[in-house]
């Protein structure tokens, strides 16, 4: 189904919101505009990079953005931009969600929020051991779900030798700069290996062997939907979790915080099908 958005239903009252990050795709875009036409909301959404993150945020105060999604590379850059960090963002000190309210920029991290409710629907014992490859925002935000999620066998694989261990010794988990001979029973990527226009797009964080050893694997990574870890974990027969999900769940909760509207499970089902489409 394809969807358009009136220009002449676009006027000085229009309420803006916004995305940064450094790859900028559609999803985000079109699953808030698919909920602002399905619910009549005078709102418009718009997805931005920018080489100048302090004016970008300057500008969100100036002109009255009601919302800003960040994602990599600004969730943690932006900390110090803001006014009020909320719970969600403070104890990961990983940024997702700005919301201004006149003029003073609240920040909160629903990321955090959508990883701790996937772990319950998809029914991941706690008790798996895991691996999560990555010591950035993203990852802060899945390692504090897995330890709020009652996991507590946790290795960070990161290759950066100061957040890596860092994050682990934060929630008292284990550091590897590589996963070597390590076989985890839950893989989840947190890195933006295997992200459409990358670097590493047709990479994948965990090899073969470590894939086909494991139980669950999870990719954060949303575009592509398949990225090379879930086709291979796939091709394995491994059940997966994939960063559509996440998004779906991060962005219907963004939405909530930006409008005061929450939208029905069959509402964010068919904006999320919309987005990928």
């Amino acid at each position: 189904m394809h969807r358009t958005i009136s220009r002449d239903s676009i006027n000085r009252d229009t309420t803006l919101c916004m995305s940064l990050s450094g790859r900028p795709s559609n999803i985000g875009t079109r699953f808030h505009n698919f909920l602002y036409e399905e619910l009549g909301l005078d709102f418009l959404y718009k997805a931005f990079t920018t080489t100048d993150l302090p004016g970008a945020i300057a500008g969100v105060r100036a002109l009255g953005v009601r919302g800003c999604g960040v994602s990599m590379p600004f969730k943690e850059a932006c900390i110090e931009f803001v006014d009020v960090m909320h719970e969600s963002a403070s104890a990961i000190s990983s940024v997702n969600t700005i919301v201004n309210e006149s003029g003073t920029l609240h920040a909160y991290n629903t990321d955090y929020e959508a990883v701790a409710r996937l772990l319950t629907e998809h029914e991941v014992p706690a008790d798996f051991d895991v691996a999560v490859a990555g010591s950035g925002g993203m990852a802060k935000a899945v390692v504090a779900a897995l330890r709020d999620s009652g996991f507590r066998s946790v290795t960070v694989v990161a290759r950066n030798p100061t957040t890596g261990p860092a994050l682990a010794e934060q929630y008292g988990f284990a550091w590897r700069a590589h996963l070597g001979d390590l076989r985890p029973r839950l893989l989840v990527n947190a890195t933006p290996t295997g992200m459409a226009g990358g670097p590493e797009e047709g990479q994948s964080p965990f090899d073969a062997d470590a894939i086909g050893r494991s139980e669950v694997v999870f990719d954060v990574v949303a575009m592509p939907p398949d990225t090379p870890l879930i086709r291979a974990a796939a091709a394995a027969g491994k059940p997966t979790i994939t960063g559509s999900e996440v998004i779906a769940l991060q962005a219907a909760a963004q939405f909530a915080l930006y409008t005061g509207v929450t939208p029905s499970a069959d509402q964010v089902r068919r904006a999320s099908e919309y987005s990928r489409s």
